[in-house]
C-alpha cells in the first residue's frame, strides 16, 4: 500500500443536503442563520420576478467592499429583503464562476452549498459524455443538489429527471435548467429519492450526502443515502454511476463495480462507481484530457537506489492503486517500498506523473539543506513531502528565512530505503 501525497485528497466535499433518504423524521430545514427555508424560498421566489431580475443585472460583479454602500442605496427602492438576497447571489455568482465558468454563473442560481459541493462542469461533463458513448438517453439523477450534473447530462443530449429532497435546492435546480435553456431536457421534482421509480430510466446517477453536522463523512454507510442503498439501486439499473469520495478503501468497491477516480488539473476530485460497464476494472483519469489508465493487477514495483529522475505519479494514479503500471512504463521503481514515487535512471515524458530532475539526496538535516540552497544561490524553493511529518512551510521559513537567490529548486522530504532524505531536483524538460 502507498502513502497519498500530503493534500493529495479531494478538495471537493460533494455532500448535497442531509435527510434525504427513508426512516429519518422529516424535521424543518434551516439554513444560515438558523432561518426557516420557507424564508430562503421565499427570497429566492422574489429573486425570479422581474423586480429580482433586473436587480440582479445591477449588482453583478459588485465588489464585496463596496457591498454596503450598494445596500444602501439600493434598499430606497427596493425592499431591504430583496437587495441582500441579490447581494447574496451575486457573491455566490463570484464564487461559482472558477467551478461553472463566468458565462453560466452570472445567469445560474446557487446556495452556500450548492457552490461548496456541486460537482466542477470540467468533471460533470467528462462523466455525461461517458454515458452518452454508452448508449445513455435517459438518466434518473438522485441527490441533484443546484443540478450541476444534471446540467451536463442534458447538455450531452441526455433527457434527465433530477430529484432532491430540499425545497429551496430543488427549486434552484429547476430555476437552472430554465436560465440555461434546458428546461425541456430537465424535469425538477421535489420527492425523497428511495421513493422514486428508476426503471423507466436508461441510467441511474446518484451523489450521496458526505457531509453531516461535524464535516466530512467517512463511513459509506453513514452517506445520504447509505452506499449500500445506492447499490442496490444501481444494480437494477441497465447502467449506473455512484460518485463517491476517492478516499474509499479498495476493498468497500462492489465486485460488480468498475472504480473510477478522477483528477482536474492535478487534483483529485471524486472517485465514481460505473455499473454496466467493467466489473473488477480500475482506472485513473486525468482530466484535460482526458487521458486514461488502466489497472493491469500488476504487483508492486521493485524498490531500486534514486536515479537521475524522480516521478511524482498524479493524485489520481494513487487513488487507484496504479503506481505500479506507471513505473513499468517509465521502468522504473519505488523509492521505498511504503512511498508512491518512482525513480528512473531516463526521462520518458508521461502524463500520469510529473518528472524531476534529482541533483542530490542528502539525509534529512536543516543546516545542510540550507548551506546547500544558500551555495546554490536559490531563492525559490517548492517543498514537496510523503512519508514526512515535517510541515512545508515551516522547512521553508528555516531554509530560506530571506529569499534571496536567482535560482528556483524542489526538494522533497521522504525516504528512502526506510531512511528520512532529502532530494533536491527541478521538475525536468
Amino acid at each position: 500500500m502507498y502513502y497519498y501525497s500530503h493534500g493529495a485528497g479531494s478538495s471537493q466535499a460533494t455532500a448535497r443536503n442531509r435527510g434525504r433518504h427513508r426512516g429519518r423524521r422529516r424535521t424543518i430545514h434551516r439554513l444560515a442563520h438558523n432561518e426557516p427555508v420557507n424564508d430562503h424560498l421565499h427570497a429566492f421566489a422574489s429573486l425570479l420576478t422581474p423586480e429580482g431580475r433586473a436587480l440582479l443585472d445591477e449588482v453583478r460583479g459588485t465588489d464585496p467592499a463596496d457591498e454596503l454602500a450598494v445596500a444602501t442605496r439600493l434598499r430606497r427602492e427596493h425592499p431591504a429583503e430583496l437587495v441582500s438576497a441579490a447581494l447574496g447571489q451575486a457573491r455566490l455568482r463570484q464564487r461559482a464562476a472558477a467551478k461553472f465558468g463566468a458565462q453560466d454563473a452570472e445567469r445560474m442560481f446557487f446556495t452556500p452549498n450548492g457552490v461548496e459541493q456541486s460537482t466542477r462542469t470540467t468533471v460533470a461533463t467528462y462523466r455525461a459524455g461517458r454515458l452518452r458513448e454508452l448508449g445513455v438517453t435517459s438518466v434518473a439523477d438522485l441527490c441533484c443538489g443546484i443540478g450541476g450534473d444534471a446540467i451536463a447530462l442534458a447538455r450531452a443530449g441526455i433527457r434527465v429527471l433530477a430529484v432532491d429532497r430540499d425545497p429551496l435546492t430543488a427549486a434552484v435546480a429547476r430555476a437552472n435548467a430554465e436560465a440555461l435553456g434546458l428546461a425541456d431536457l430537465i424535469e425538477v421534482r421535489e420527492a425523497d429519492v428511495t421513493d422514486v421509480d428508476t426503471s423507466p430510466y436508461d441510467a441511474v446517477f446518484v451523489d450521496p450526502a458526505r457531509r453531516g453536522g461535524r464535516g466530512r463523512i467517512f463511513d459509506p454507510e453513514a452517506y445520504s443515502p447509505p452506499l449500500s442503498w445506492a447499490v442496490d439501486t444501481a444494480l437494477k439499473a441497465p447502467r449506473a454511476a455512484l460518485k463517491i469520495a476517492p478516499g474509499i478503501p479498495h476493498e468497500a468497491v462492489p465486485a460488480e463495480a468498475e472504480a473510477e477516480w478522477i483528477s482536474d488539473g492535478g487534483d483529485v476530485k471524486e472517485a465514481v462507481l460505473w455499473f454496466g460497464t467493467e466489473p473488477g476494472l480500475v482506472r485513473a483519469t486525468l482530466l484535460p484530457g482526458p487521458r486514461t489508465l488502466r489497472g493491469r493487477g500488476l504487483p508492486n514495483p521493485q524498490v531500486r537506489p534514486v536515479g537521475r529522475y524522480l516521478y511524482e505519479p498524479d493524485g489520481a494514479v494513487i487513488r487507484a492503486h496504479l503506481v505500479a503500471e506507471v513505473a513499468e512504463e517509465l521502468d522504473g521503481g519505488l523509492i521505498d517500498e511504503t512511498i508512491a514515487y518512482v525513480t528512473a535512471d531516463e526521462l520518458r515524458p508521461t502524463p500520469y506523473a510529473s518528472a524531476y530532475d534529482i541533483t542530490d539526496q542528502l539525509p534529512f538535516n536543516v543546516k545542510k539543506l540550507k548551506a546547500l540552497l544558500r551555495e546554490r544561490g536559490v531563492g525559490t524553493l517548492t517543498v514537496k513531502k510523503r512519508g514526512s511529518a515535517v510541515e512545508p512551510e515551516e522547512l521553508r521559513r528555516k531554509v530560506l528565512p530571506k529569499p534571496q537567490g536567482p535560482n528556483a529548486a524542489t526538494v522533497f522530504l521522504t525516504r528512502v530505503a526506510a531512511a528520512p532524505t532529502m532530494l533536491i531536483g527541478h521538475p525536468s524538460g
